[in-house]
């Protein structure tokens, strides 16, 4: 079965589900298609797919090509890319929508006035389509491409229960799924435990890129990492050797700190690559992103949560507060206690881009969030190996599900005669 690949542009989050779903599906031929932060992830991972196309849906001849790839494909895989998943209905290919989001997702008008929407979608061309769902905002959009596919797999977290009841109480849409992590658990399983730590500590932030933020455009947090890196070198002679990863480090733009004697390497590591380092080194830092907190948990590290790039970090570390990691996470809130952020998406990820910037650039702010940082880092580092197990097994409880092998098992069972995982 030729299956086409693709996951939404926000961070590395989705493109790495996608390759975790893709290198379970050895036995069919899976084509990637896809730009930006997406498209860098999976070239990055080339061995989860058997073709990689890069192409700009801005771009109408290499549009008209992805709509080409589509009718000629038996199934379409879309890891919260909703335009992908509707191009996709347009061709008439059945569509797998896979979220780790699923409660996150904010919708203004009731769920079954979106379906009512989809039910009379306009199938003669991506561009009539596209027009009819043009009063739903992006969140919606993506919850009806949920509506429009024929099966949904979503990752376990707070509220998704209630979101799936909802869709059910519908009568219509997609056979929703829920499923444990979203992860590359092969590749999980294949991390040596117990090697000799290159590093002291590892620091990830993630892919960076969404809607908004980029490497050189509202790129407030990643000026603020600049600033604090050489102080946190300064203040910890416990992290000799520091690793900071994520998207922003790739290519030319690695660089090394050197600090008092000590160093911090910023690079981008291919995703295996990166687990062997989450296994290995005594302590870790992460910006609070799904994915890569499932890959910490299912090594059985707990990691200490940074401040919040976006929005959806907000959401997670929120949904995540009655437990030891929620509540130990770092957030802006220890530096600017009565800054409101705004419930929506655009304008809380925007509202955080100036809180970096404020503080970055406020000697009086930074010196504070420098000192917050450090003493939950302090808190951090001094917690027992029980403690740390039950933090693990905590959150273990709160987001376990079904494991991803065997969901995908009964979805391509059902969808296509005679196709099985593996």
């Amino acid at each position: 079965m030729r299956i086409v690949m693709g996951a939404q542009n926000c961070g590395f989050g989705p493109a790495a589900e996608l390759v975790a779903v893709s290198r379970l599906l050895p036995g069919h031929h899976r084509v990637f298609v896809g730009d930006g932060v997406a498209a860098s992830f999976a070239c990055r991972n080339a061995d989860a797919f058997d073709v990689i196309h890069v192409m700009s849906r801005s771009e109408p001849v290499q549009a008209a090509a992805l709509d080409a790839l589509l009718a000629s494909c038996d199934q379409v895989v879309s890891v919260m890319d909703a335009e992908l998943a509707l191009r996709a209905v347009v061709a008439g290919r059945p569509v797998v929508m896979v979220d780790s989001l699923f409660g996150f997702w904010r919708a203004e008008r009731p769920l079954a006035a979106i379906g009512a929407l989809c039910a009379g979608l306009p199938r003669s061309s991506f561009t009539a389509a596209d027009r009819h769902l043009a009063p739903l905002s992006a969140h919606e959009r993506v919850l009806a491409a949920h509506l429009l596919a024929r099966h949904g797999i979503v990752q376990n977290f707070p509220g998704v229960t209630d979101r799936t009841a909802a869709f059910a109480a519908l009568g219509t849409g997609p056979v929703t799924h829920l499923s444990g992590p979203l992860i590359d658990l092969a590749g999980v399983g294949d991390v040596p435990r117990g090697g000799a730590p290159e590093y002291d500590l590892l620091i990830n932030i993630g892919g960076f890129r969404n809607f908004l933020l980029d490497f050189d455009v509202n790129n407030d947090y990643l000026r603020l990492l600049d600033r604090w890196i050489p102080d946190l070198l300064r203040d910890w002679p416990r992290f000799p050797r520091v690793l900071v990863c994520g998207g922003p480090f790739g290519g030319r733009r690695e660089r090394s700190y050197e600090t008092a004697g000590r160093r911090a390497d910023c690079r981008l590591l291919p995703q295996r690559a990166l687990l062997r380092q989450v296994a290995s080194v005594p302590h870790y830092l992460l910006a609070p992103g799904l994915t890569a907190l499932h890959e910490a948990l299912a090594l059985g590290r707990l990691p200490l949560g940074l401040h919040e790039q976006h929005y959806a970090h907000l959401f997670t570390v929120r949904g995540l507060g009655a437990t030891l990691f929620g509540r130990a996470a770092g957030r802006f809130a220890d530096v600017l206690p009565g800054r409101r952020i705004p419930e929506d998406d655009v304008a809380g990820t925007a509202a955080l881009v100036r809180t970096a910037a404020r503080v970055r650039a406020d000697d009086t702010l930074y010196a504070l969030f420098r000192r917050t940082l450090n003493e939950r880092i302090e808190d951090h580092v001094a917690l027992t190996a029980a403690q740390r197990d039950h933090g693990v097994e905590e959150l273990r409880g709160v987001l376990g599900g079904p494991p991803l092998p065997s969901v995908l098992a009964t979805v391509f069972g059902e969808t296509a005669d005679g196709a099985r995982v593996g």
